[in-house]
């Protein structure tokens, strides 16, 4: 896999040492070489996307918003944008094509940092992205400790417009506990399923037992996890989690494993399979298999 691939999958930005998990120091030394990732600062990685955004922003007197903020920021998101999402001041005349055009008030902060502020890029893509990716980015918001969890639901709270109600969900349910954009497209999912109430990175403890998952739900016994080839790249950390799943199985838990191709672009899918699961323990009928499908085209170049 090459590092520019597992850089996108960890969400645009990444250390040096979530990239060596997979990748040798040669590997990612030569990424760098041939400009395909960026080395932001020591230890530090981004999609050169990040510096081309900053300089559309600059080109054209503008702020970065949304998912380019997010990443100037050093947040994961779901997918790097391709396009600079840029804001420009109220009656500003654009005539750009290659860039996510905004207008909104910049205040003079804004204006000479040339990005929205932390809070407002929380809430900006809550408003006018999909609800998992804006998820994603309050989550690695929140994680970063860049923004107040209490402040983003009061805020979330006065706002007004197009989008309010989309915010407000996701300042509620966003929780700096998910580990990456992974993970916290996976709660998206599992968010939409009324009867499940999963909590991030929880920690089972029955006797016996001690074991740290992705999600949990302790009432029905549900685990999911989110896959990656990152914590699976070598022979022992394949056998540490097939360990655990069986523990965790011993224990009377149900362990739903889900790989990123699938919980990023196959979301139906990955939904079925949870709700075929819980229509199994409720004794009510499986919902009906989605259209589209996961095959062994999806993991090609993968």
């Amino acid at each position: 896999m090459p590092v520019v691939t597992t850089l996108t999958e960890l969400g645009g930005v990444a250390t040096f040492r979530e990239l060596a998990r997979v990748h040798t120091r040669s590997q990612i030394r030569a990424a760098v070489s041939a400009a395909e990732v960026d080395l932001l600062a020591r230890g530090r990685y981004a999609l050169p996307a990040v510096a081309e955004h900053r300089a559309a922003a600059h080109r054209h007197t503008a702020a970065q918003s949304h998912v380019s903020a997010a990443q100037a920021y050093g947040w994961k998101v779901k997918f790097p944008p391709g396009q600079p999402w840029l804001t420009f001041p109220l009656g500003r005349q654009v005539q750009a094509t290659d860039i996510h055009v905004r207008r909104a008030e910049l205040t003079p902060q804004e204006r000479a940092a040339g990005r929205t502020s932390p809070l407002r890029t929380v809430l900006d893509c809550a408003r006018d992205l999909p609800y998992d990716e804006g998820l994603a980015v309050a989550d690695s918001a929140l994680r970063a400790g860049a923004v107040d969890p209490d402040r983003l639901r009061s805020t979330a709270a006065t706002l007004r417009g197009p989008g309010t109600a989309q915010a407000r969900r996701i300042a509620g349910d966003a929780d700096g506990r998910a580990a990456n954009p992974f993970e916290s497209v996976l709660r998206a999912i599992a968010l939409e399923i009324p009867e499940l109430a999963m909590r991030p990175q929880a920690l089972l403890t029955d006797d016996g037992l001690f074991a740290q998952v992705d999600l949990a739900d302790e009432v029905l016994r549900l685990v999911l996890e989110a896959d990656s080839y990152e914590h699976h790249g070598t022979q022992r950390g394949f056998t540490k989690d097939r360990r655990r799943y069986t523990e965790l199985t011993a224990f009377g838990y149900h362990v739903l494993s889900f790989v990123w191709v699938d919980v990023m672009h196959h979301p139906a899918w990955v939904r079925w399979c949870i709700e075929c699961w819980l229509a199994t323990q409720l004794g009510r009928p499986k919902p009906p298999r989605p259209d589209r499908v996961p095959s062994a085209r999806d993991l090609d170049g993968a």
